[in-house]
C-alpha cells in the first residue's frame, strides 16, 4: 500500500505518502520490507529518486514515509518496488511494483507510461472519480500488453471492519483482454488497489527454488458522490 494523505494537491503543498504491507480491506498490517526503489514521475516525464528521504516508522508495523512538495502543476506519477517477499502459505515469492498518482490542478500527464518492467497504465483518468464510474487500465510488460492477466480490486479500509463479508465481496477478480486492458467500477469512495498479476521467473530459498508472482498495483482514489443543490 502506498498511500498520499490527499488524492489531490496544491502547487507548494506538501503532502505525506505511506508504504505499508498486509491486506487492504481488512486492515491487517505487517512489517513492510525496505523497498528496493521509490520514484516520481514529475509532469514532463522527468524522473527522481526518492530513497534518500524515506524514514522508517513502526507504529503500529514498520512502515515507510516521505514528503514531497510538488512546484509545478500537473500530475506525479510516485512509484515503489518493492522486493521479493516470501509467502510461506503459497509457498512462493510476491513481488510488487506499486504506482499512485498524484493530482496538482493540471491534467497533464497521468497517462504516461513509465517504461518499467511490468505496470498498470490508466487508460481512465485515475483521480476526480466517483462512486459507480467504469474504470480501465492496461497491463503492459516491457511497454506490450499482457493479455489473460489476473486482476484483483480491492477497496482500503483505513481501520479494521467490525465484521468481514465473505471472501468474494473482498477481493474482485477479472482478467485482461486481448490487447491486455481490464474494465472494472469503483462503487464505493475512498482508496482502491488494481492489481494485475503474472509469473516471473524463480528464486533460490534454503536450496530449492521457487516461482516469483509479480504484481503491478494501481491505487486510485474515488471521490464522495457529488450530488448537486437545486437552484432555487
Amino acid at each position: 500500500m502506498l498511500l498520499p494523505d490527499a488524492a489531490s494537491s496544491k502547487r507548494g503543498q506538501e503532502i505525506t505518502f505511506l508504504y505499508q504491507w498486509g491486506h487492504p480491506f481488512e486492515h491487517q498490517l505487517f512489517s513492510a520490507a525496505p523497498p528496493q526503489k521509490v520514484s516520481v514521475v514529475y509532469p514532463d516525464g522527468k524522473k527522481e529518486d526518492l530513497g534518500a528521504v524515506l524514514e522508517k516508522t513502526s507504529e503500529p508495523a514498520v512502515a515507510y514515509r516521505f514528503r514531497f512538495k510538488p512546484g509545478e502543476r500537473g500530475d506525479y506519477l510516485f512509484l515503489l518496488e518493492g522486493p521479493p517477499i516470501w509467502m510461506e502459505e503459497e509457498q512462493e515469492f510476491l513481488q510488487d511494483n506499486v504506482k499512485v498518482v498524484l493530482h496538482v490542478q493540471a491534467q497533464k500527464g497521468w497517462d504516461q507510461a513509465t517504461g518499467g518492467a511490468f505496470e498498470l497504465l490508466p487508460l481512465t483518468r485515475p483521480y476526480g472519480l466517483q462512486p459507480g464510474m467504469i474504470f480501465q487500465a492496461q497491463a503492459l510488460v516491457e511497454g506490450k500488453p499482457l493479455s489473460g492477466a489476473l486482476v484483483e480490486v480491492e477497496r482500503y479500509n483505513p481501520v479494521a471492519p467490525k465484521e468481514l463479508p465473505a471472501d468474494e465481496h473482498i477481493t474482485r477478480t477479472a482478467k485482461t483482454d486481448p490487447n491486455g486492458i481490464v474494465t472494472c467500477t469503483l462503487p464505493e469512495p475512498g482508496w482502491w488497489c488494481i492489481s494485475a498479476q503474472r509469473q516471473h521467473g524463480q528464486r533460490e530459498r534454503a536450496g530449492k527454488s521457487y516461482p516469483v508472482r509479480h504484481r503491478a498495483i494501481l491505487r486510485v482514489f474515488v471521490d464522495e458522490k457529488n450530488v448537486p443543490k437545486p437552484s432555487e
